[in-house]
């Protein structure tokens, strides 16, 4: 498929670009790759591959390259091409640009020079993460990387011991084992978590079961690829229907249910769509 050129407006636009196979690619994301006056990247060589298989002809547009090491010039560059009325598409290597990625300097720079910044969302190893992982999506938390150093790893872990939300992490294949080990450690052996590599490329695996578990499973072997470690919420396994209702009771004196669920979900460490049918039943008792 060939894409052709059509006008876009000036700005920032944040493509958001496969994670691994390539016909996960967005048709809008294609649009403006094919549109865009000036073409920004964390790698080059990644995104000319990527539009070639796609039919995206570059041409004789500028393709720039804007990464962690990138300097306060090549970010003013930018601007100032969107300030002389030029669109300026920015892909990282993988995935949703600014999520452990670049792009958070270069975003923060067009919205102070009060110009437009606009996302083509996509692919995200977070979200497909959360999809496979079989552990609670509504509300979670994007930790990213660890530290490497054993003790300061340890301390970011014992801070996130009480947050009420699914925990998702970004880790090396080097370092996976010594983190799993980390988490258990500090979280305890028994939270539900998942180990998911390589998600939607060919070698994809999810790994589910307690940190116990997926920590002994991963001390024994080398892995390759992408992972993202995911650990269930605090507290759910510890809540009896009965704790839930009594704080559900409490917290409806002064709220309404909607409300109220959202509040104890959170408090207790539970999905709140359990919680709210909990709070529903008892509702329908006081009518």
């Amino acid at each position: 498929m060939n894409f052709s050129p059509q006008p876009l407006s000036a700005g920032l636009y944040f493509v958001a670009t496969p994670i691994g196979s390539a016909r996960d690619m967005t048709l809008r994301g294609l649009d403006i790759l094919a549109s865009a006056d000036v073409i920004a990247a964390e790698d080059t060589r990644t995104a000319r591959k990527l539009m070639e298989i796609h039919g995206v002809a570059l041409g004789q547009r500028q393709l720039v390259a804007f990464h962690d090491h990138s300097g306060e010039a090549v970010t003013q560059r930018l601007v100032a091409a969107v300030r002389n009325g030029q669109s300026v598409a920015y892909v990282s290597e993988a995935g949703t640009p600014l999520v452990a990625d670049p792009g958070y300097e270069l975003g923060r720079a067009m919205i102070a020079a009060d110009l437009p910044v606009t996302s083509a969302p996509g692919a995200s190893a977070v979200l497909a993460a959360l999809t496979v992982s079989g552990l609670a999506t509504d509300r979670f938390c994007f930790v990213g990387f660890l530290p490497s150093t054993k003790a300061q790893r340890e301390t970011e872990i014992a801070l996130l011991r009480d947050v009420p939300f699914t925990l998702v992490f970004y880790e090396s294949p080097k370092r996976v084992a010594d983190m799993l080990i980390a988490l258990r450690d500090v979280l305890g052996g028994d939270r539900e978590a998942a180990v998911c590599r390589e998600l939607t490329k060919k070698f994809e695996e999810v790994s589910r079961g307690s940190l116990e578990e997926l920590a002994a499973a991963y001390g024994e072997r080398q892995v390759k690829g992408e992972i993202v470690v995911l650990v269930g919420r605090a507290g759910a396994k510890s809540v009896s229907e009965r704790d839930v209702r009594l704080a559900l009771n409490e917290a409806m004196r002064n709220m309404r249910v909607k409300d109220a669920a959202t509040l104890v979900a959170g408090a207790l460490g539970l999905p709140r769509r359990q919680v709210y049918q909990i709070a529903l039943g008892l509702d329908a008792d006081d009518d």
